[in-house]
Formats: structure tokens, sequence, C-alpha cells
């Protein structure tokens, strides 16, 4: 599992059109770095949904950060020219936007946090603050369990079926979408933003309780 979002993440402004593809380019082979340090929480191993996945090691409660996305910080731009040569048939990346400016590649210097698989049943959230990346339990995790966010990739109406099909759910719950894409193209999204903006109401914003960080959108497969 290693992909990068098509798009952005789900608290940030969409990145430029010209960033959009690149986010459903593929992983170069990740490079090993020194080791890394034990995360009391986790442990990664071979995963029912996809690749390599990860585990609870240990009692999670509701509410923990668990781990930092961490890799390589990288601009768009970057990291169109790292992976624009990569297998058109390829979807996996370890590759998290985190704004319009930066991608974070956890394919270079990541941890065990690139491996955590979609799950549309998620019981992690990613979160932002100050441009760092970190996955939070949103329930309880019992020892055993297999970490999942959800992905809720971004994508245009106008992306070729082909290449959205890379990005088929296999998450196995009992109402799994099917996809680790977004519900709603962004295309989409903005005309509604714009058709609410006409009509002078202000576009639905998320509760106090959640201003604890932001949400994000996501990045990857395996």
């Amino acid at each position: 599992m290693n992909q990068k979002s098509p798009k952005s993440p789900k608290s940030k402004q969409a990145p430029p059109a010209a960033a959009h593809h690149a986010h459903m380019r593929r992983a170069a082979t990740t490079r090993r770095t020194e080791a890394e340090p034990a995360n009391p929480y986790v442990v990664v191993r071979n995963s029912k949904i996809h690749g390599r996945g990860v585990y609870a090691s240990r009692r999670i409660r509701k509410g923990t950060r668990i781990i930092e996305y961490v890799g390589d910080r990288i601009t768009h731009e970057e990291a169109d020219a790292r992976y624009d040569s990569k297998p058109e048939d390829d979807g996996h990346t370890f590759l998290f936007v985190v704004d319009d400016d930066l991608c974070i590649d956890a394919g270079v210097g990541g941890n065990a946090a690139r491996f955590i698989n979609h799950k549309c049943d998620a019981n992690c959230e990613t979160i932002i603050e100050n441009r760092c990346v970190f996955i939070e339990a949103i329930r309880t995790i019992q020892p055993g369990d297999e970490l999942g966010y959800d992905y809720q990739l971004t994508w245009e109406s106008t992306d070729d079926p082909e290449e959205l099909q890379l990005y088929q759910c296999l998450c196995g719950a009992p109402k799994c979408r099917g996809t680790m894409l977004d519900r709603l193209p962004l295309d989409q999204k903005r005309k509604r933003k714009k058709a609410q903006k006409k009509k002078g109401r202000k576009p639905a914003t998320k509760p106090a309780t959640a201003q604890k960080g932001k949400r994000s959108k996501s990045r990857r497969a395996a």
C-alpha cells in the first residue's frame, strides 16, 4: 500500500490542477534509512487488505496520537518530476499532500505510518498541524486490530476511468463503498460551493469540536 492522494487534504484548498495527476502517480522503491525507532503502539506485518499493514500491538484508546507521517518534504513540482516516469498502471505511492505547496514522500525516510491501509470503516484519522501529519485513533483499537483511515482521495470527473480503477477498495467492511476515492469529485464540489455563494449561503463548516487539527484527505495505497 502506498499511494499519493490524487489530490489534496480535505482540510485544505485543493492544489492546482497541474499537481492533480501527479498524485496518482507511482512510488519508487522505498529508500532505506537508519533503523526507525520502535513505536510502542503498532507493528507492521502482512495485511489481508493489501500488501503490508499496521496493527495495534497494545490497546489504543480513542484520541491517542499514534504516529506521525514522515518522509521527504517536497513540493508538488518535485513530486511530479520524481514520479512522472513511473508506469501508468501503477497507482501506488507514499506521497501525502499536506497543502497547496507541500507533499510528504514517505518512500524516502518514511516510517511505519506509510503502511496504514485505507478503511471505509476507519478506526483512525489524519490530522494536519503546523504542516505535519499525524494519525490519531477515533475509537478504541484492540490489540491485533489493523489500523486504517479513510483516504478520501480527491479526483476530477474528467479523470480517466481506468486510472481511477487503480483506487479500488478491498477493505472488506460491511459498508465498503468500493473505492478509496472521495465520494464527490472536486469539480462537483467547486460547483456546489459556487452555487451556495450565489444564494448567499456560506458552505457548511466543521463543528467547533473538530478544530483541534485539520482533518486531511490523504494519499496512498500499498
